[in-house]
């Protein structure tokens, strides 16, 4: 099965292959992070300032970006959603990199995030499975039984009466 995603996230995505892998490796960090404690405005702020400021990307301030923190939180945001859905439908390695290869990423690019969504992908299911909102259930059908036998024995008891 293969990854259906929008013109949108593809935007969000493009900006990836511009920078070196390490930043990309950094971003699926942070991805992950977001995942597990929320977002993080100062992150993406300091990774995109020219100066990189004391919450910046170890990466970034070598690399100094110099784009806007809204570029770099899509391209965070991007890799989140793609993870995301992928671990979320348990894709296969195979659709996985042919999903990826749609992108028109460096071979090297694509084995990044291959092994960016092996390395992550059982750890976001767990975190998917913990924002499950809880669905109402029942715990027993007993009383359903109770009820349905009760309305059979009033209609019985109703045709006899008439009778």
């Amino acid at each position: 099965m293969l990854l259906d995603l929008s013109e949108e996230h593809k935007e969000h995505l493009a900006f990836l292959p511009q920078v070196d892998s390490a930043v990309v490796a950094e971003f699926g960090r942070i991805a992950v992070e977001f995942l597990r404690r929320g977002s993080n405005p100062k992150i993406y702020e300091g990774a995109a300032s020219k100066k990189g400021g004391g919450t910046a990307l170890k990466t970034a301030r070598r690399r100094k970006l110099s784009v806007s923190s809204d570029t770099v939180q899509h391209g965070v945001e991007g890799l989140i959603h793609l993870l995301t859905e992928s671990s979320k439908l348990m894709i296969s390695e195979l659709d996985f990199q042919d999903s990826v290869f749609v992108l028109g990423f460096s071979e090297e690019l694509n084995k990044l995030l291959l092994q960016l969504y092996l390395d992550n992908r059982k750890e976001i299911r767990t975190i998917l499975s913990e924002l499950a909102p809880d669905l109402p259930s029942y715990h027993s059908l007993e009383w359903r039984l109770d009820v349905q036998c009760e309305a059979v024995f009033w209609k019985v008891f109703l045709r006899l009466v008439k009778n």
